[in-house]
């Protein structure tokens, strides 16, 4: 590509005849090279706009790419995170279940010792009125001895 100092260093034989005005074509040629140097600036800042853009357009894409990433692992962490306060919460549950039942277990046990304690109490009872009776009827008996004798 010509640059605009390759235009304004151009050199044209000069022809005796039938030529060109010298003057009017270094007046072309030095509007020529104005316009062309504005455009050839502007191409370059375009083309220096473009590369920062590319790069940018980089940067932002590994951004992309680094939330993404990201995001997924956040995800399988909370899927984790869920997955065992499940279990947790299921065990909770099981250990509860596993107390409640030893203590429903004892508790019967207990309700079943006091059974035994307050049958043998009935008895020991039982005993004891039989005794007191045995002993009220030969009382009775004794003073009814006692009240013949008189």
């Amino acid at each position: 590509m010509l640059t605009p100092l390759d235009i304004e260093n151009k050199k044209f034989s000069k022809q005796m005849m039938n030529g060109y005005s010298v003057e009017e074509v270094d007046d072309f040629l030095d509007e020529l090279t104005a316009d062309y140097e504005k455009a050839y600036k502007e191409s370059n800042e375009s083309r220096a706009k473009i590369e920062q853009l590319t790069k940018d357009m980089e940067h932002y894409k590994n951004i992309e790419s680094t939330l993404q990433s990201t995001l997924i692992m956040a995800q399988s962490t909370a899927e984790e995170v869920k997955k065992v306060a499940r279990q947790q919460a299921e065990q909770i549950v099981n250990d509860a279940k596993g107390n409640a039942q030893k203590t429903v277990d004892d508790l019967e046990q207990e309700i079943v010792i006091k059974r035994k304690e307050l049958e043998d109490v009935k008895k020991q009872f039982d005993i004891y009125k039989a005794k007191m009776e045995a002993l009220l009827i030969s009382q009775l008996e004794l003073l009814k001895d006692i009240n013949k004798d008189d």
